[in-house]
């Protein structure tokens, strides 16, 4: 009979995933496995549906689909008659007419034996019994004489208590693939789940996260090791692809892991800055666009996105290009230039005062008898929007629209104008978050991203008062109410599902609150034809609300 090994290695593969790229995906497997071998690695342990990526939504539904994964699993699995690290690695996988969130256990040349998923999450940006089937209750599997509980995602964060059924069957090591988006404060979320099934399990766990961009939602990595004593022992970086080898030992009292790399956290803000810059580089990137371009406006939402392209993707792949009217400032004018000469992008003025003489010059009979007013206003907006777009297919760039958070909650944005794009890197970000952020990163470069260091979003552009300038002496707060009010009634709308007279009783008028709760619901359906953009806060608009465009109800408390 084999002695059961005192010694293991675990490289925790943390990386980047291309949905729907197979063999892309088991191409990134094998390097990993080639790493861990040369690091004497015995398994190598990958994230959450890493064949398919995650989440695969309906994609899951298409049998083509699923056959490609399986077979693809099973040409993996050959590798591993080398004698090298085993590996286990999340897959979709079909049985008996049904369809699971797995994770395939490969030793030897074949496939070991498939772990599902049992606790399938239905709330906020996930939807998994939509597509999913729930899998039988785990026990754990026999690795090279070491019993590993895979416990897959969900099955650690929910309360159906995976994790104490493993230890009760036998498992000695907690082995959790995860696609755990980001949010700001997700990490120290993830640790008190983690330390909360330790405590239950008694076990150590390995806990590794999905890394990049995927549409609306970002994955920051972040994979760690907490031993059975809740000591983390190994922290990776968020926000970086790895492949961190562990090394555990046998002793009176279980497995535990060595120390290892112990990653200092980022900051909020930086957290934040990064998370934006890589969704919108892999939004770009995983669907093929070359560069991208966008209106500069000598605004704040426009120079931050301006700097957040350029972080993600180069000055050399993003064209500014302003388009001033007979509103437009001279100080919006020299902004925007310095903006654009800060970051190093290429920069171009293209007037609209043609454009928009021909639009009310074409519907001069149409608008006969009518005041000028919001219509003839959005026709600079919309002016706007159809010379990016146009653009966009001359030369096959993508718009990066503008919009922030607080307009796009009460509809203060022109559809078809400056909602135009096909990625908005800001929002999920209120205005005094862009606020704080563009004063940031005047002063950190974070890690991974290209753009320059120093003032990249010229001060007057922080401080002056935000306008559409799309009138004379035009101010945002001329039809809203101050920023820093606004932010805090729409986050304890959106976020916090307050009710009104909860809010009031936080200070505000109550006039006022109700006046933004009619606008959030009414505009909701410029919401639903907006671009997509990163989440940020715990619950963007999207994914995660979802509201009907019809509805009358209003909270008259």
């Amino acid at each position: 009979m084999t002695k059961a090994p005192d010694t293991l290695r675990i490289a925790i593969a943390q990386l980047n995933p291309v949905m729907g790229d197979i063999q892309g995906n088991i191409a990134l497997a094998r390097e990993a496995r080639a790493d861990a071998a040369r690091s004497k690695a015995d398994l190598v342990f990958f994230t959450e549906l890493f064949v398919s990526g995650y989440p695969p939504e309906d994609l899951v539904r298409k049998p083509a689909f699923l056959k490609d994964c399986i077979e693809a699993v099973e040409e993996l699995a050959k590798d591993t008659s080398d004698g090298g690290p085993g590996i286990i690695i999340g897959s979709p996988y079909s049985a008996d007419g049904k369809v699971y969130n797995a994770a395939a256990v490969i030793d030897n040349g074949k496939v070991q034996t498939w772990r599902l998923k049992v606790d399938l999450p239905n709330y906020g940006e996930f939807d998994e019994k939509r597509v999913f089937d729930e899998g039988p209750m785990p026990g754990p599997v026999n690795f090279r004489g070491v019993r590993l509980g895979i416990p897959i995602c969900e099955d650690i964060w929910g309360e159906m208590g995976v994790c104490e059924t493993l230890a009760e069957s036998g498992a000695e090591i907690l082995l959790s693939p995860n696609g755990s988006p980001y949010y700001r404060g997700k990490m120290d979320i993830r640790h008190q789940v983690v330390i909360k099934q330790v405590i239950e399990s008694g076990l150590p766990i390995v806990y590794a996260n999905q890394m990049g961009g995927q549409d609306e939602l970002m994955f920051d990595g972040g994979s760690f090791v907490m031993n059975a004593d809740k000591k983390l022992v190994v922290q990776m970086n968020q926000f970086e692809s790895n492949c961190t080898t562990t090394t555990w030992r046998r002793g009176k009292s279980g497995w535990a892991c060595d120390e290892g790399v112990r990653a200092k956290p980022p900051s909020d803000d930086e957290a934040d800055w990064r998370a934006c810059v890589m969704g919108l580089r892999d939004y770009v990137n995983k669907n093929g666009f070359k560069n991208v371009v966008l209106g500069l406006s000598g605004g704040i939402d426009s120079a931050i996105c301006a700097a957040l392209s350029v972080d993600a993707l180069g000055e050399e792949r993003v064209r500014c290009i302003m388009m001033p009217y007979k509103y437009t400032s001279k100080d919006s004018l020299k902004d925007a230039e310095d903006c654009a000469k800060a970051l190093g992008v290429r920069y171009e003025v293209i007037p609209i005062e043609e454009p928009v003489k021909g639009f009310n010059k074409a519907l001069k009979a149409a608008f006969d008898g009518t005041d000028s007013g919001v219509t003839e206003e959005n026709l600079q907006s919309r002016a706007r929007g159809v010379i990016l777009m146009a653009i966009s297919n001359k030369f096959g760039s993508m718009v990066v629209t503008t919009g922030n958070k607080s307009e796009m909650s009460v509809g203060y944005a022109t559809l078809y104008g400056d909602m135009n794009g096909g990625y908005n890197p800001i929002k999920d970000l209120y205005k005094m978050e862009v606020y704080k952020l563009s004063a940031w990163r005047n002063e950190h470069c974070p890690p991974d991203c290209k753009g320059p260091t120093g003032i990249v979003i010229p001060q007057n552009i922080i401080d002056k008062a935000p306008s559409a300038e799309l009138r004379p002496d035009q101010t945002d707060q001329d039809s809203l109410p101050p920023y820093p009010a606004l932010d805090d009634i729409l986050e304890c709308l959106v976020e916090k599902e307050m009710s009104t007279e909860e809010i009031v009783a936080k200070g505000h008028e109550e006039a006022t609150v109700h006046r933004i709760e009619h606008l959030l619901y009414i505009a909701e359906y410029k919401r639903r034809q907006s671009a997509p953009g990163v989440k940020i806060t715990r619950k963007n608009f999207g994914r995660d609300r979802r509201y009907p465009i019809t509805n009358r109800y209003r909270d008259r408390g």
